[in-house]
C-alpha cells in the first residue's frame, strides 16, 4: 500500500521483452537493499515485485495483465518513472491509500497553465466515470491527487509547482498516457450500491 506522495524518481534504462511479459531496469537513487528483493514499490502507480538490484538499478517483471491495463506496454528507455516504496506502520500518510493496481490509462486532452499550476483534462474510458466525483481523490502516475471538476469525457486535476518538481508529471503533454487509479473507496461503494 502507498500513500502517493512521490520524493523519487528513476530512469527506464533497460528493457527486456519476452512473449508475454518484458522485464524492465530502472536507475534511481531510491535506496533500497538485498533484503528488500521481493518487495513492492510504486512505480508509476503500479505495484511492482522488486526482482533484482545491480549497483544503482532496479529490476521489475511485468506480465501481460499488468502490460494491458498500464501505460508500460508503450515504455521506451528513457521515460521517467515515479518511485515510491511501499508504507511503513507509523509512517505519515499525507496523500491517500492507493493500492498500485492501476484500472486504465487516461489520454491528456490538454494542459492550461495559470500562475504556475497546471490545469490538466485527462480523458478516461467512459466505463470508469462511476468512480470520479468532484473533490475526490485520484492517483495518477502514482501521485495522490484530488479531481478539481469533471468534464465531459473524464475530469480535470490541478497540479501545483511543489508536485510538479518531484515527480514526472512536469513530463506530459497533449496526447500523453498515463496511469489511472480510481480511489479504492469509491469502487467499493459502487459494488454494494448495486
Amino acid at each position: 500500500m502507498f500513500n502517493g506522495i512521490i520524493y523519487n524518481q528513476g530512469k527506464l534504462t533497460e528493457i527486456s521483452k519476452n512473449k508475454d511479459s518484458i522485464v524492465i531496469g530502472i536507475l534511481t537513487n531510491l535506496k533500497v537493499t538485498k533484503n528488500e528483493i521481493g518487495s513492492s514499490i510504486s512505480c508509476d502507480g503500479t505495484c511492482l515485485t522488486l526482482t533484482k538490484i545491480k549497483k544503482k538499478k532496479l529490476f521489475f517483471f511485468l506480465s501481460r495483465e499488468t502490460l494491458n491495463k498500464t501505460r508500460f506496454k508503450n515504455c521506451k528507455i528513457g521515460d521517467h518513472i515515479n518511485l515510491e516504496k511501499s508504507l511503513k506502520h507509523g509512517q505519515n500518510i499525507s496523500g491517500h491509500y492507493l493500492f498500485g493496481h492501476v484500472d486504465c490509462t487516461g489520454m491528456i486532452k490538454n494542459i492550461n497553465i495559470k500562475d504556475k499550476a497546471w490545469f490538466i483534462n485527462i480523458r478516461i474510458p467512459s466505463i470508469f466515470n462511476k468512480y470520479i466525483i468532484e473533490k475526490g481523490s485520484v492517483g495518477l502516475n502514482g501521485v495522490s491527487l484530488t479531481i478539481s471538476k469533471l468534464t465531459k469525457d473524464g475530469f480535470q486535476i490541478v497540479i501545483i509547482p511543489h508536485t510538479l518538481k518531484l515527480t514526472n508529471l512536469n513530463k506530459l503533454k497533449k496526447s500523453s498516457k498515463v496511469n489511472i487509479e480510481f480511489d479504492m473507496l469509491a469502487k467499493y461503494l459502487h459494488k454494494i450500491s448495486k
